[in-house]
């Protein structure tokens, strides 16, 4: 007799990633990690539980639910942003700035520098309910 499998495990809230779509490789893949992390320190919920292979071995908890990365013009990230300002979701943003900057003091300083509206946006993380997420990446494209 054989198990039943269990059904899948679906969220009512959603982790997105937004990416200008200009960026380099490189940039693609520096810009998430980053973002993805200030979600995992702000929204501890987000987090499951720690991993162990069959031998034991441990290793660290990772997000508990997918991640969707999106791409975008400059204009529709900063749309974006605006709508995540408005809708009041838990954010966190990587701007052009930080290409140049080598710490997280000189990042926040940077950041720090210029008023939101003019902020050069090359990347935005947002975590919420699914339908907040989805009209906040309005206009968004999935990534390659």
């Amino acid at each position: 007799m054989s198990t039943p499998t269990p059904a899948p495990l679906r969220f009512d809230t959603k982790i997105a990633v937004l990416l200008r779509e200009d960026l380099e490789p490189w940039q693609r893949l520096n810009v998430t990690a980053f973002l993805v992390s200030g979600l995992g320190t702000a929204v501890p919920e987000v987090i499951g539980e720690p991993y162990e292979d069959a031998d034991g071995v441990s290793y660290l908890s990772m997000f508990r639910q997918p991640v969707v990365v999106l791409e975008a013009t400059k204009e529709t990230l900063k749309a974006a942003h605006s709508r995540a300002l408005s809708r009041a979701v838990p954010r966190a943003v990587f701007t052009s700035d930080l290409f140049t900057t080598g710490n997280d003091r000189d990042n926040r300083a940077a950041v720090r520098a210029v008023p939101t509206g003019e902020l050069d946006l090359v990347g935005l993380a947002v975590y919420g309910p699914r339908n907040a997420v989805d009209k906040v990446v309005k206009g968004s494209r999935m990534h390659p």
